[in-house]
């Protein structure tokens, strides 16, 4: 019942689109004025966790004129939205919001998904007057502990130091730029803390003794992790977000979400989900990945 109410609510919406009526344009009007009494951030958790409860009004937060979809499986528009939430498992998908940030018009969060099986995702959207327009997002299925112990979501949550955001973001960017795309190795301390850096990737243990000891296994085993070009940086304070290309494994095609906790000037906190990008002619929307 509840996934039905759901579905319902999405072609209610995607009707709404279509009707030139005023009364219509009245309704959506409505809706988007009650929808700025909350904020951009409070406005996307709300719409994750309408997975959980069934809640139709979450649906509103999205344009239902204009939302370009980035998920290469999932057509675009509310059409597309809601042709996922139709073939949702009985129960519908659930939606576990971990941290979640705001950047200007961007919201971007970290959720722990059952979709389609349980899975590590971010996300990010983009608003304009209000509501949401534009979705990107990486998703991996959930790992077992990394050789540190350490989860895909767990760690420090807090926001601290909202007056270095900017600072963070340019710290997160050199690295990226300086270490991960030129390849200055000898750069590495300028940005991670060496005594500290607390990993969660699945596979890589704590320290940058870990990171060197994932190198010279994907070296020994004729396997890339190779970053060509930095699409976004997005930052709230102690957390920063950088969205890249690149190629993984056998050169697989890539997209890279990497979330950072940057303290005292140094990364010291790393989170990350690595996903390859599907072929072209498997696309389900013509946007892109980025």
């Amino acid at each position: 019942m509840m996934k039905l109410k759901f579905i319902t609510l999405i072609i209610t919406s995607s009707i709404a689109v279509s009707c030139s009526s005023s009364k219509s344009t009245k309704a959506i009007a409505d809706l988007k004025s009650e929808s700025t009494k909350l904020s951009n951030k409070d406005k996307v958790v709300a719409l994750l966790n309408s997975f959980n409860t069934g809640d139709q009004k979450p649906i509103s937060y999205i344009n239902p004129k204009k939302y370009i979809q980035h998920n290469l499986a999932v057509e675009d528009g509310l059409a597309g939205f809601g042709a996922v939430m139709h073939h949702a498992p009985e129960g519908g998908f659930k939606a576990n919001v971990i941290r979640a940030f705001q950047d200007g018009d961007y919201v971007f969060t970290h959720t722990e998904y059952d979709f389609f099986g349980p899975k590590a995702g971010f996300d990010v959207f983009r608003f304009e007057n209000g509501l949401i327009v534009e979705h990107w997002d990486n998703l991996l299925e959930v790992q077992k502990p990394n050789p540190s112990g350490r989860t895909q979501f767990d760690g420090t949550t807090v926001i601290t130091d909202l007056d270095k955001t900017e600072a963070n973001k340019k710290i997160a960017r050199g690295f990226i730029e300086n270490v991960l795309l030129n390849h200055k190795m000898d750069q590495v301390t300028n940005y991670i803390n060496p005594k500290k850096y607390i990993q969660h990737n699945p596979a890589v243990a704590d320290g940058l003794e870990g990171f060197g000891v994932a190198m010279k296994y994907f070296a020994e085993n004729g396997l890339v992790m190779e970053y060509t070009k930095l699409h976004k940086v997005l930052g709230q304070g102690n957390f920063v977000l950088t969205i890249c290309e690149g190629k993984f494994g056998k050169g697989d095609h890539t997209a890279y979400y990497d979330l950072f906790r940057i303290e005292n000037g140094l990364i010291v906190e790393h989170w990350d989900v690595i996903s390859t990008i599907p072929v072209k002619s498997e696309w389900k929307n013509t946007n892109g990945k980025f």
